[in-house]
């Protein structure tokens, strides 16, 4: 996989970037910055293609996934998380995942295939339309959420389906609703003030 990792302050929490469809390791480089200065970023590129469009997993058009490569992609991106983790010396429970769409919606399979280990996550635009059999428990997980009103890729009722993904199996969940499928300098800054109220 195509990848950056900044390394701002030794033995700093990481934000694992991961893009929305289309984009690069480079996309959520400066929302990473803007959210905390001291944080390094490891920025991870989809190696899935979609029209010539990077992805972290298939589907077969829009909201219907392909579960099994889903399956799949997400182990294999937390094998590579955890190589780098071995590679640039930090800590898995010091990674904070940071994902816009495609890149919110892999990093939700992450933290239900490994909820021991992602504690912390700051979704935008997120979605995963399948009710879970998995019995995850979420405690001790703060995730912030954002969501769209008037979403034209996301319904409200598949949003509030990821809030109650994670509310139901206890974790700790803020929200905060834009106006469509969007991450602009507003969400921005409430996920600002969610991460700082997490330190």
């Amino acid at each position: 996989m195509e990848y950056l990792y900044k390394d701002n302050k030794k033995g700093a929490p990481v934000f694992v970037l991961l893009h929305g469809t289309g984009g690069t390791e480079t996309d959520l480089v400066s929302l990473g910055e803007f959210l905390n200065t001291d944080y390094n970023l490891l920025g991870i590129r989809g190696n899935v293609q979609e029209n010539g469009m990077n992805r972290y997993f298939k589907r077969h058009g829009e909201g219907h996934y392909d579960w099994e490569d889903l399956d799949f992609r997400g182990k294999e991106l937390y094998t590579f998380i955890l190589e780098k983790s071995k590679k640039y010396s930090f800590e898995m429970k010091d990674v904070v995942l940071v994902g816009f769409s495609n890149g919110s919606n892999i990093a939700i399979n992450m933290m239900i295939q490994q909820p021991d280990v992602f504690k912390k996550a700051a979704l935008f635009a997120p979605m995963y339309p399948t009710d879970i059999d998995e019995k995850q428990i979420f405690n001790e997980t703060n995730v912030f959420l954002s969501l769209g009103k008037n979403d034209p890729i996301v319904s409200e009722a598949e949003s509030l389906r990821v809030v109650n993904l994670f509310k139901q199996r206890g974790a700790k969940v803020t929200t905060f609703w834009v106006n469509g499928h969007n991450l602009d300098q507003e969400v921005a800054l409430e996920a600002k003030r969610w991460l700082n109220q997490t330190l």
